[in-house]
């Protein structure tokens, strides 16, 4: 599904033969960062909670969308097979962890880029989603939608 997406946005955008990695890893960021703004769990002065979890949800799989793509880019879309890490549900400050082990995932692979360093992005991704309390389930249900929002967008002109 992401390989029919990427495609499709950069055929759209004439990108075919760009290298798009770096801007990938950075918009991973980005979306890392609205993930954790919803999860509030840096925001020690604050006494408002987490957003709703369907929020959450889709902020995280913002996220998976461009992990994959990261992969597809690299040539990367045959990676082992690893199961989902089932955790306890976390909140708060117990997350920061879980994020940190993710940034320093994104930058292993930047310094390095092997489908080793890609993987353990991609499973360190997995932890910080189990920790927010999501299956595979929910992750793969929330990224089927949100791919059909993508390609939607697309179309009208996003």
């Amino acid at each position: 599904m992401q390989k029919e997406l990427d495609s499709y946005i950069e055929r759209k955008h004439r990108l075919e033969n760009a290298a798009l990695l770096d801007r990938k890893l950075l918009a991973f960021h980005v979306e890392l960062g609205e993930l954790a703004n919803e999860t509030r769990c840096f925001k020690f002065w604050s006494e408002k909670g987490p957003s709703a979890d369907h929020i959450v949800l889709e902020e995280y799989v913002d996220g998976i969308h461009f992990i994959l793509s990261v992969g597809l880019e690299l040539k990367y879309d045959n990676i082992t097979t690893f199961s989902f890490p089932v955790m306890n549900p976390m909140n708060g400050e117990a997350l920061v962890p879980y994020f940190y082990g993710v940034i320093e995932s994104v930058y292993e692979l930047r310094q390095n880029i092997n489908q080793e360093n890609y993987e353990n992005l991609f499973r360190q991704y997995l932890k910080l989603g189990s920790a927010l309390g999501f299956s595979e389930e929910d992750i793969i249900s929330a990224y089927k939608r949100k791919n059909e929002v993508n390609h939607e967008r697309q179309n009208q002109g996003y």
